[in-house]
């Protein structure tokens, strides 16, 4: 007897669900997304991101209601292969490639994607950002080998970007998480400012913004420039930077931003500097572009009890409805405990508590590699 499909209702984690749903081999059905809108249903960049689930899968079978505001999905095997893919200009490229990261690793071959489209937009994490933040974050569970190429960046509303990310490493399952320590020390800060169809001089502007804030750390700081010439550029002016903050045992926190209407070089690198010291006093060993990510790999690891230090503030209600959502693909509970204050400590500031996160893996292991 095939089991009913898991039902959830809204447009919120609408990727995550579909991620959970592929790892878990689950089916899932989706309705009521934006059914009280003026606009009701699927947008453009969830269908693309559908097709693209089906791109890199075998056996998926998709099923979308008339209205678009009911999906059922079930999932097949994850195969990978060689796959290029238009983005649709509404949002950027990171917004597919964040959950096809979590997928890739556990698939029958290697996975080539190209991705054409905005490559950065500061609502979607930009492709520095993916490649300085969240490849270390999967360093961390056993899966190598990662490698991101920006063939053309492309700034909003036009796009023309185009990325190429090769994805080698095929793992049976992750290895489990340790890391309920004291947060990490900051030992260098390092990024990456990027310009297209604007002065050069914007790039050094951005830079010199964002190192006036930065040098209160004391820390090195080198941040690379990158000015796109050419058929690199694009179709639309626009810059940007991408900064990480890491510590010598490899962990990160980042922070970006991107150029908007009347906005100048200067206010980005310092909107950008000062995000990152933000995400920095959070605490934790890593920042809210990375916890999504990290917990999910942590649920399907082995199964022992993985823990992992968060700051308070990284908490927060998107990370709550994620681990419902895993409540209920595997029946899997995580349990948070505040963590101790060190006597040296106690001058700490307020509202920069930390806690252990504990999450007992599900014995995930990759059907690809079962069936072979």
């Amino acid at each position: 007897m095939v089991a009913p499909p898991v039902l959830f209702s809204g447009h919120l984690d609408f990727r995550m669900r579909l991620v959970l749903a592929t790892l878990s081999g689950r089916a899932i059905k989706i309705d009521r997304i934006r059914s009280d809108d003026m606009e009701p249903g699927l947008k453009d960049y969830e269908v693309s991101f559908l097709r693209l689930l089906e791109a890199i899968t075998n056996g998926s079978v998709i099923e979308i209601s008339y209205t678009g505001t009911t999906v059922v999905y079930k999932p097949g095997l994850i195969v990978n292969g060689t796959i290029t893919h238009n983005c649709p200009l509404s949002r950027a490229v990171g917004y597919f490639l964040e959950p096809i990261l979590l997928l890739a690793p556990f698939g029958k071959a290697a996975l080539s994607l190209t991705l054409q489209g905005v490559t950065s937009n500061g609502v979607d994490l930009g492709v520095d950002t993916i490649r300085t933040a969240l490849f270390p974050i999967y360093n961390k569970f056993g899966i190598m080998r990662q490698e991101l190429r920006v063939i053309k960046r492309g700034a909003p509303p036009l796009g023309g970007g185009e990325v190429n990310v090769f994805l080698p490493h095929i793992v049976l399952q992750p290895t489990t998480l340790h890391a309920a320590v004291k947060s990490p020390a900051i030992a260098k800060i390092r990024g990456v400012a990027y310009s297209t169809r604007v002065s050069p001089a914007s790039v050094n502007r951005i830079i010199d913004a964002a190192r006036g804030v930065l040098r209160i750390t004391g820390c090195e700081t080198f941040i690379y420039s990158d000015v796109a010439r050419g058929e690199e550029s694009g179709k639309s002016p626009g810059f940007g930077v991408s900064l990480v903050a890491e510590s010598r045992s490899g962990w990160c926190y980042t922070a970006e931003s991107v150029g908007g209407a009347g906005e100048t070089p200067e206010d980005v690198g310092e909107r950008a500097a000062r995000a990152l010291l933000h995400e920095v006093s959070l605490g934790g060993m890593v920042c809210r572009s990375q916890v999504k990510s990290l917990i999910i790999l942590m649920v399907i690891g082995k199964e022992d009890v993985g823990r992992v230090l968060l700051g308070r503030d990284v908490i927060d209600e998107g990370l709550v409805r994620l681990l419902r959502d895993i409540k209920t693909m595997w029946g899997t509970e995580v349990r948070l405990k505040e963590q101790e204050r060190l006597e040296d400590e106690d001058e700490q500031a307020e509202g920069s508590e930390e806690y252990v996160v504990s999450i007992k893996g599900v014995g995930f292991v990759n059907a690809s590699k079962k069936i072979a």
